[in-house]
């Protein structure tokens, strides 16, 4: 229990942060934005590095829109690396996972299977039993996301 307290407020912590750098939004859509882009970094930022829904949600943001990078670097409180090369890391790890996967997808795959890969960032690329491990890691972390949430719109 002391882990998940522990995984709230770090995300607590970097969701502020992120809310504090986007407080210049003047429309209600771009503060919209800019909600959905602190609680994803914040959330990614919790976790382990090695967790591929963290990096692809964090590539996905920045390859979106390139401004959002000083956004992320502020959060997670280090400079991202450089993109290219991770860009081509991720690629290349897209392309071995895929081709990993595919026999066993054309076999085994089902409706269930294709919705959860559609729900865990990056988890189209993945084989069954890594998109297991990553699915986990990532509810977890959802989990402590809303929890802090609601708590937070409680009080207001």
């Amino acid at each position: 229990m002391k882990a998940r307290s522990s995984l709230k407020q770090e995300f607590l912590e970097k969701w502020r942060k992120g809310l504090q750098i986007g407080r210049n939004d003047s429309t209600i859509l771009e503060r919209k934005d800019a909600i959905k882009l602190s609680a994803d970094v914040a959330i990614a930022a919790t976790r382990n590095a090695a967790t591929r829904w963290r990096r692809a949600l964090l590539c996905d943001v920045v390859s979106k829109n390139p401004t959002n990078k000083h956004v992320v670097e502020q959060i997670l409180g280090h400079k991202l690396k450089n993109t290219a090369a991770t860009t081509r890391l991720t690629t290349a790890c897209r392309r071995r996972i895929l081709r990993r996967g595919q026999n066993y997808r054309r076999r085994k795959r089902n409706k269930r299977s294709r919705a959860l890969r559609k729900l865990v960032p990056g988890g189209e690329e993945m084989d069954g039993v890594l998109l297991l491990q990553e699915t986990l890691d990532y509810i977890v972390s959802l989990r402590a996301q809303v929890d802090v949430m609601r708590r937070l719109a409680a009080i207001t």
